[in-house]
């Protein structure tokens, strides 16, 4: 299988590596020192309990120059996603399975799936259809990642913790497609599991992300202190009840309760979430995906979201501020 990896950082890199390690080949589009570094050196990755695998990837600035490809991984920040999903046309094929790993809700989330809900295109995460345009729905396999890493340097991730991928079709479907790509990533040393409703899976992880990420990014605080101020965990919790309400409308309902995921968060201890970590980068920030469009759901679905609607707003203007957004 010919594997591209769109997105050379930390999740990219650990995606890569796997799909390496099953015995595929796999290429990366990168440029400057990453693409150096991938170039003179293949991709590196210091594990958790400390091994170093590197193996050989071919390295590209220029999509055209990899061809069509079995498999694509998308792994980049949301806000790039327009301009990448357009660069990304000479690699996808009519058969070519294209793998978002990405944060928040996908522009494809209600393809198919949403009840009343079913169809809308979601303007927050693709405005104008601009993603949809480019990367057919049918090419589309969803996930969520589980695992922390970072790049210790250009072409070389560091993972934390967690090894955890879940995999689904966008209309539920156990496809073989689907199985094959899951037992591939298993053999690369993922712990994979094949979901029968990605987007439930989804919607679960946005549940904690929608207020940590941009909480974190207003106050630059952790998210244990975060959850210490019962004033500020007051206010995450009502933004949770809000989409959890959002959830039971597309037939995504929460079986918990703000405090049970609290207390799930506060096992990560002084936690630095990913979003304070690219306010302090200068870098943009996922701010529609993880939080506009949980409010462009409730305008959907008819929930009142007046404590998503504060956060959105506080955050947006904060990052305009810093030319973030």
């Amino acid at each position: 299988m010919k594997a591209c990896i769109y997105g050379a950082g930390a999740i990219g890199g650990w995606l890569g590596v796997a799909l390496a390690q099953a015995g595929h080949t796999v290429s990366m589009v990168a440029r400057g020192d990453t693409l150096r570094a991938l170039q003179a050196e293949g991709l590196r990755m210091r594990r958790a309990d400390g091994s170093l695998a590197q193996v050989p990837v071919t390295a590209h600035s220029d999509p055209a120059a990899l061809g069509v490809q079995d498999l694509v991984v998308v792994a980049v920040k949301a806000p790039g996603l327009p301009d990448v999903a357009r660069a990304m046309a000479p690699l996808i094929g009519p058969d070519t399975i294209v793998l978002a790993a990405m944060n928040g809700v996908p522009w494809w989330f209600l393809d198919g799936f949403g009840g009343a809900a079913q169809g809308h295109a979601l303007e927050s995460v693709d405005a104008g259809g601009v993603i949809a345009q480019a990367v057919p729905a049918r090419n589309v396999v969803g996930s969520v990642v589980h695992t922390s890493c970072s790049l210790e340097a250009p072409g070389f991730v560091r993972q934390h913790f967690g090894n955890r991928l879940i995999v689904g079709e966008p209309d539920g479907s156990r496809s073989p497609r689907l199985q094959a790509l899951a037992d591939t990533l298993q053999r690369g040393g993922i712990d994979v599991e094949v979901s029968d409703c990605i987007q439930k899976d989804i919607w679960f992880k946005l549940w904690g992300n929608l207020t940590m990420n941009p909480i974190s990014a207003l106050t630059g605080a952790t998210t244990d202190r975060i959850l210490d101020d019962e004033l500020v965990r007051g206010f995450v919790s009502a933004v949770m009840l809000e989409a959890k309400a959002i959830g039971d409308q597309l037939g995504l309902p929460i079986d918990q309760q703000p405090e049970d995921r609290h207390a799930v968060t506060r096992k990560l201890g002084a936690f630095k979430t990913s979003m304070l970590q690219d306010v302090e980068a200068g870098k943009p920030m996922e701010i529609d995906a993880l939080v506009g469009a949980v409010r462009e759901l409730g305008q959907i679905t008819h929930t009142p979201t007046p404590h998503t609607d504060a956060l959105l707003g506080l955050t947006r203007l904060m990052a305009r501020t810093r030319g973030l957004y």
